[in-house]
């Protein structure tokens, strides 16, 4: 059965603001143009309208970001403690508010944390809390490379924000015979990321059903958010880096990128 992916439902939001330009060609030649700029703004997570993270990402399913997020850098430990999400536009930005029983939320910190939109620490206090520990994750099936070809083939036309902007990243949920389910974007790889999981986990969809495809390079925090979610296998459009691939083989998951000649995949 061929089902429609689900799009985001607020791409049509003021994801970008125009800006004038002149674009230079190779032979001298100028002309003017108009092009659009991806928004960058803040967004407060509240877990029981206290705060906890704020980060700049780009204002759409702000929902699915905040839920993603919680539960892929575990601040939220059981996703089905999470009773009610309200995302508000406030000064200069928008806060997420999650609802949560208390005993499924990690002890606060002294301070709200602050991450900015590249660099996916999320704002830690501690060098030592860059490199978390990964619980292995269960591979329900095998990653075939005919389905993450077909993912990559098919994302692009399922970009409404990059179609306008040329900026953004893309985070899918992909069956494994390669059907996009579910896309969500965002100026930031594992904000994306992060959108994605909330997504799934909003939905209902079993981790183990699918695999994450990425516009991005692999980094290390999106092998950490996927091994917290249980989710074993993540392609991305670029190779991962060394730490990427070291914990990603630790977690016993999969990683694949695209190389002019194929898929690569690596154990």
């Amino acid at each position: 059965m061929t089902v429609r992916p689900d799009l985001p439902r607020d791409a049509e939001r003021a994801t970008s603001r125009p800006a004038e330009g002149r674009l230079y060609r190779a032979d001298g030649s100028n002309t003017g143009l108009v092009w659009q700029l991806p928004e960058e703004v803040p967004v407060a997570i509240m877990h029981n309208s206290v705060s906890t993270a704020v980060m700049m990402a780009t204002p759409a399913d702000l929902e699915d970001f905040a839920v993603g997020f919680s539960l892929s850098e575990g601040f939220v430990t059981d996703a089905a403690s999470i009773r009610n999400v309200v995302a508000l536009s406030v000064e200069n930005g928008f806060c997420v508010d999650i609802a949560v029983d208390e005993k499924a939320l990690k002890p606060r910190t002294a301070r709200a944390l602050e991450g900015r939109t590249g660099c996916g620490l999320c704002g830690v206090e501690d060098i030592a809390d860059v490199v978390k520990p990964t619980a292995p994750v269960k591979q329900a099936f095998a990653l075939d490379p005919v389905s993450v070809q077909r993912a990559f083939a098919g994302l692009p036309v399922l970009q409404p924000m990059n179609r306008v902007n040329h900026s953004v990243h893309a985070a899918a949920w992909v069956t494994p015979q390669g059907e996009i389910r579910l896309v969500r974007e965002d100026i930031g790889r594992h904000n994306a990321l992060d959108k994605l999981l909330g997504a799934v986990t909003r939905q209902g969809l079993d981790r183990n059903s699918g695999f994450v495809a990425m516009t991005s390079r692999c980094s290390f925090e999106l092998v950490q958010k996927c091994a917290q979610m249980g989710i074993a296998h993540l392609v991305t459009i670029s190779a991962p880096t060394g730490l990427a691939l070291h914990l990603a083989q630790g977690a016993g998951m999969t990683l694949a990128s695209r190389s002019p000649d194929g898929i690569v995949c690596f154990h």
